[in-house]
């Protein structure tokens, strides 16, 4: 995960969730994005 760029990262976030891809996946992609501070990226409004 660390040699995925930020945007790479974030976007594979969003294609796993499209894709409907293991929860677990999902978590560790999140995780590494809230290592990276960037969860503002994926926050999406309700």
């Amino acid at each position: 995960m660390r040699k995925l760029s930020d945007d790479l990262l974030v976007e594979s976030y969003f294609k796993a969730q499209e894709l409907n891809l293991s929860k677990d996946f999902i978590r560790l992609i999140e995780t590494e994005i809230h290592r990276r501070s960037l969860a503002h990226k994926i926050k999406v409004s309700s």
